[in-house]
């Protein structure tokens, strides 16, 4: 199925970054804050016609994103009349906690969703007995117990490569929880004066997540780095394959969605193909 603008259309790639401490995630929801209805008023507001926002990726309420990327189509002549003033009329109309930084027209082939070969998300937690600084409580989750990075990458050393997921995803239906985590590594940055105790950062990155992947991952090795679980734990209950209610979600607003990788332009459209086919644990 193409998923081309259609004739006379532009495709339109947008870059922003939101704190999602105030939204309920970024999925449209009747009643509910979220980013993509905050984002799409501004865009219908400055652009003066309704817009469809497709985004690489949608966050649970109370994450953030450093690096979303969207797109939407636009009437070539609308594209020229507010390309040049576009970042600063929706700055003018968008709430303070959500930005856009780049709109650009997208190569052929481009979709914001389904042309991403990966994204890389980090949570920062840390495990201080006073928790953290002030002005890092909406992006650091506070654990009260200390916490061995060595141990928790031990663990996660069982979680790499492609595997079926569903020991740590929210089934939805229809969907697959195959997928292939590429690289889960913790380091403990070094104090700042924002983060006078340090921090502990997860480096996450696969092709792709399902639903409250990542914080079922963190959260399964957090028990593992307090000393509450064995380093084997993780891999045994991601051998299981059924959603464990020994996993504990970590909670949302340590997570950063921070970037999603494209690949070459030439590239787009084969990428698309492979996105959308169904997925079988060890297919190419």
């Amino acid at each position: 199925m193409s998923t081309d603008p259609a004739p006379g259309h532009l495709r339109v790639r947008l870059d922003l970054a939101y704190d999602g401490t105030a939204f309920s995630g970024w999925a449209m929801q009747p009643g509910r804050r979220t980013v993509c209805g905050e984002l799409t008023s501004a865009l219908s507001t400055v652009l003066r016609q309704d817009v469809t926002l497709v985004v690489a990726g949608r966050t649970d309420a109370g994450v953030h994103a450093s690096g979303q990327v969207a797109h939407l189509d636009v009437p070539d002549a609308l594209w020229g009349e507010h390309e040049e003033r576009l970042l600063r009329r929706l700055a003018a109309v968008l709430p303070g906690d959500v930005r856009v930084w780049s709109a650009a027209p997208a190569p052929a082939g481009f979709d914001a969703r389904f042309a991403a070969k990966g994204r890389r998300y980090a949570y920062r937690v840390t495990d201080v007995p006073y928790g953290p600084h002030p002005l890092r409580r909406n992006d650091v989750t506070w654990h009260p117990r200390a916490l061995d990075p060595v141990l928790m990458n031990e663990a996660a050393a069982a979680l790499l490569g492609e595997h079926d997921f569903a020991s740590f995803c929210k089934k939805r239906e229809g969907a697959t929880t195959i997928r292939c985590l590429t690289r889960l590594e913790w380091t403990r940055e070094a104090p700042t004066s924002l983060t006078p105790g340090g921090l502990l950062v997860a480096d996450v990155r696969a092709d792709a997540f399902c639903h409250s992947m990542v914080r079922s991952l963190v959260g399964a090795l957090l028990a593992v780095g307090e000393g509450r679980r064995p380093v084997g734990d993780p891999g045994r209950i991601l051998a299981e394959e059924v959603r464990s209610p020994e996993v504990k979600v970590a909670p949302p607003q340590g997570l950063t969605l921070e970037e999603v990788v494209y690949p070459a332009d030439s590239e787009l459209a084969a990428q698309q193909e492979k996105t959308r086919r169904i997925r079988v644990l060890g297919a190419d």
